[in-house]
Parts: structure tokens; sequence; C-alpha cells
């Protein structure tokens, strides 16, 4: 597999929902055709995921050029399972039939302003998008789980792979960066073109932005041309850990549970539907005048019809760290051991601000599904196109 692939294959290559209808007209901007975008965010989800953030520890930004600078060589090879120069090899995957693996890297606030110090000269580069997130309803952020000066989302076709790339990276920022937080996941495989189920036992990702379509893409996806110019080609990333009471949701009839989720469990389809990508019955009622899917249905609330046409990429992964105590939950029905499991949420957009924060305000505040899941791990990060012959972030740190 290649490293960078062209922009055309990219989308012609990627998943979405074709036929969705645009919420307003739209003019396509043409990139220019020496930047391209970075892999692992239109091509076809991999099913394992290790996404991992960093903080960085030197005071020179001559240091984070170097350092993409291997960055960029180091996954260009592994991305096409060759040697390259700074890439000292753990070993781990020796026999393991090679499989496809995406790299993709983001910049967080941090690199631009940190403790109310421009501790790089970089802070008249940060983007207006990547501006920081609210503190939304219900949040139970853990520091330990939160930010990131960098981040690496690594996707493969086994998990091994995935981790293997990692501790490449993580040994190639020795004295640079050091690791904050890291985060697994495993998701069906999307090669097989259903719409993967999330430990909830709902199809995870039904509506999607039409990306085979460049004017949409451009839109929802890709950075404005009125963006800076170094992230041309790029896009934003929100990462959230979303922990799920599970034993609470499987003590749930599934009649409330599509309820709460405003869609049928075994089908997909919308409440009162009969196929998975059927529009959503936003404005039906049943005999008595109430809404077939209920106002504060997490469908309903997703819904870009809700939210003024507000779209977001998203490539979620479920995950599983096994148990932990809980000392105490809203609603409080039960302490002691409980999974330590639920929906590591990656969502790429032209604008958090306009998308992402627009959108999870509201769901925030009247999503069914708080009842169940909580949101403990935050981060956001600049992910910039890439120029030929250029490491990632060069026009930035160069």
């Amino acid at each position: 597999m290649t490293s960078f692939l062209s922009r055309r294959r990219l989308l012609g290559g990627a998943l979405g929902l074709a036929g969705l209808e645009l919420m307003k007209p739209t003019v396509s901007f043409a990139l220019p055709a020496r930047i391209q975008h970075q892999p692992g965010i239109t091509l076809p989800q991999l099913p394992f995921l290790y996404f991992i953030t960093f903080d960085l520890t030197t005071d020179k930004k001559s240091d984070i050029a170097a350092l993409m600078q291997k960055w960029t060589e180091a996954a260009d090879a592994l991305m096409k399972h060759e040697s390259a120069p700074h890439l000292v090899d753990s070993g781990d995957v020796e026999g393991l039939e090679p499989g496809t693996l995406t790299l993709t890297f983001g910049f967080g606030p941090g690199l631009f302003m940190k403790d109310g110090k421009d501790r790089y000269g970089l802070a008249a580069c940060r983007p207006a998008p990547l501006e920081d997130l609210p503190r939304f309803t219900g949040d139970q952020l853990v520091p330990a789980h939160t930010g990131g000066d960098l981040c690496v989302q690594s996707c493969a076709t086994d998990p091994q792979t995935a981790f293997h790339a990692i501790r490449i990276l993580a040994r190639l920022a020795d004295n640079v960066a050091t690791p904050r937080w890291a985060q697994t996941g495993f998701s069906p495989d999307f090669a097989k073109h259903q719409t993967g189920r999330n430990l909830m036992g709902f199809k995870d990702g039904t509506i999607q932005p039409d990306i085979t379509n460049p004017a949409v893409a451009d839109r929802v996806l890709w950075a404005a041309p009125t963006d800076k110019p170094w992230m041309q080609g790029g896009t934003y990333l929100v990462a959230r850990i979303i922990r799920i009471a599970l034993e609470h949701w499987d003590r749930t009839n599934t009649g409330f549970q599509e309820q709460t989720m405003g869609r049928q469990k075994q089908s997909g389809a919308p409440i009162g539907g009969h196929h998975e990508y059927e529009p959503l019955t936003l404005k039906q009622t049943d005999k008595d005048g109430n809404p077939i899917t209920p106002e504060n249905a997490h469908a309903r609330l997703a819904a870009p019809q809700e939210n003024g046409g507000a779209e977001l990429l998203r490539r979620s992964y479920s995950y599983d760290n096994g148990l932990s105590y809980i000392a105490e939950r809203w609603p409080p029905w039960r302490q002691g051991n409980e999974f330590d499991a639920g929906l590591m949420f990656l969502a790429y957009q032209q604008d958090p601000r306009t998308a992402f924060t627009k959108i999870f305000e509201r769901m925030s505040k009247f999503d069914m599904m708080n009842q169940y899941t909580t949101h403990i791990g935050s981060g956001l990060f600049a992910c910039p196109g890439r120029l030929d012959g250029h490491y990632i972030g060069q026009e930035l740190l160069g």
C-alpha cells in the first residue's frame, strides 16, 4: 500500500452513503496537485486501532521538526513494509502475514500555547478551528486521558501490526516527546460493506456524509481554503473516550433501548421504518400525536436535520480495558467491579466549532443515552495535509 494516495483514489475508495441530500449549495475548490491528504481518514476503516497522544518535552522547535521528519519517513516505510532511516525494528511482527496499515498524525493545542506560554513561537499559527473544546454537561474527563500535544492514529488489519508501528514511533520520540495516554480499539471488518455493531448491539455509523462526493468532502471534511496555509489538505480530529455502563444497558429491555437509540436494534431501521438506510422518522407521530422517534433519542439529536446541517465523519471503535472498580455512578444502580469498556469516538471534520461542538452541546444535555454513557477522555487535533516530498507539518515547523 502506498503511504499517501491521490485525492481521487482516496475519495473513490472511501466508505460513504451515496445519495444523501446536501443541506445547501456547495462549490468544490481544487486542491493543488502536490498536496495530499493523510491516510486513515477516508480509506475504508480497518478493524484494529491503537491511538496514542504525546506531550512535548523539548524546548526547541527544531527538535519537533526533526521528529516529524523521522515519523514521516518511518510511516512511509511501515505502510509499504519497507525499511527506512532511523527505523529500528523490534521484530515482534516477524512471521505475520503483511497487513494493511495506516498512520495519521495530528497537532494538539499545546503545540501552539500551553500554560499561557508560546513555547515554540507558533501561537500566531494556531488555526481558529483548533479552539479548545468547551466543557460539556456530564463530562467526567480524567486528566490522564485528556489532551496531548501530538497524536498518532494507527489502524491495521491485526492488532499487533497497529501496536508495532506505535512502538517504533514512540522510540523515535525519545528526548522530544513522551506518551501521555493511549486507547486501543476494535471494529467489525468494514470490508464486508456492512455497518458494524457497537458494544450496545446497535449498528454504529449508519448516517455518514457522502465523502465520495468531492463537494461534500470539501464542505464537511477538509480544511477550508480560508484556513491556515499549512492546514490545506488537512482536517480536524475530535477524539473522545466514552465509557458505557454495559451492565446497566444489558438489564434494559430491548424496547427501551430502541427508544433511547431512535433505531431498531436488529435491522438498524428508524423507529417505524423497515430498512437501515431509510430517512429517520423525525416528523411522524403515532395515533396519540406523540413523535415516533422520541425528542431526546440519540439518533434524532445527532441528525444533521436537527443541527442545521452539521455533519462529521465518524471512524469510531469499541474498546475493552477489562474490569475496574466503580465506587459510584449516576444513577446509583450498582457499585463494584464493572467492565471498563465503551467507544473510542473519532470524528474528522472541517471545523469542530460548527460540527462536533454544535452537535454535542445539545446531546450532552438531552440525549437519553447519557444515563448509560460517560465521557472520560478527550483530545482535539489538527491533522494537516502533506506536500509531496515534505514531511508532515513542514510548512508549519520549517
